[in-house]
């Protein structure tokens, strides 16, 4: 058994229920903020804490090439089954070092984290935002939805602020183009008072010699 990823907390006991869940609310409504930053033509995105393979699967519908990154076991191997796609490669691996992925040295048009990035301490974002930077080609796009408001239990989260995310994603060139609060999709949670982030950046292109 592999030793647990920091973040994960209590997503492996409740995997079956989560699937349910996650599931049962559609990618194109989750995802109606950042709509506009998903390319249209055929294009190669990596979705770093895939779950369930929701989105995965909604991008290789659309006709996109994924890899789909999920550290938890209990999440990745369904997810596999569920949504079997020669579009979507799956890989085992985790924030904040990326290491498998970065060894491999590939480029992506767009580097999607949903509900992930609160999970990483302090520490942790800041090594973080060095890698992702250097996942996502020149105009290429990073995606986050980050998660506000009481902590399910077992669960570890942090409150990170839009202000901070920002600050560290300008100082790897990656430009903000999307800062909007919006209410959680669940009823549950948005009576618990839960609210996510949706930010978005643009890795900016380098000037022409």
């Amino acid at each position: 058994m592999s030793s647990r990823v920091s973040g994960t907390e209590g997503y492996a006991d409740e995997a079956e229920e989560l699937f349910k869940l996650y599931e049962s609310i559609p990618a194109a409504d989750l995802h109606r903020a950042v709509l506009h930053l998903i390319p249209t033509a055929p294009s190669h995105i990596l979705d770093i804490g895939s779950g369930t393979g929701r989105d995965a699967a909604w991008f290789a519908a659309m006709g996109h090439r994924v890899v789909a990154v999920e550290p938890t076991d209990a999440m990745r191997m369904p997810a596999m089954a569920l949504h079997s796609s020669p579009l979507i490669e799956w890989l085992d691996d985790s924030l904040p070092d990326l290491a498998l992925l970065l060894a491999r040295g590939e480029k992506f048009d767009v580097v999607m984290l949903t509900a992930v990035w609160m999970h990483l301490d302090a520490e942790q974002r800041r090594r973080a935002i060095p890698n992702l930077a250097a996942l996502v080609r020149q105009g290429g796009a990073v995606i986050m939805q980050i998660r506000h408001g009481p902590v399910p239990v077992g669960r570890r989260m942090f409150e990170v602020s839009p202000e901070e995310t920002i600050e560290l994603a300008q100082t790897q060139d990656l430009h903000p183009v999307l800062n909007l609060r919006s209410e959680s999709n669940q009823e549950r949670n948005r009576a618990a008072g839960v609210t996510w982030t949706n930010l978005a950046f643009v890795k900016e292109k380098e000037p022409a010699a």
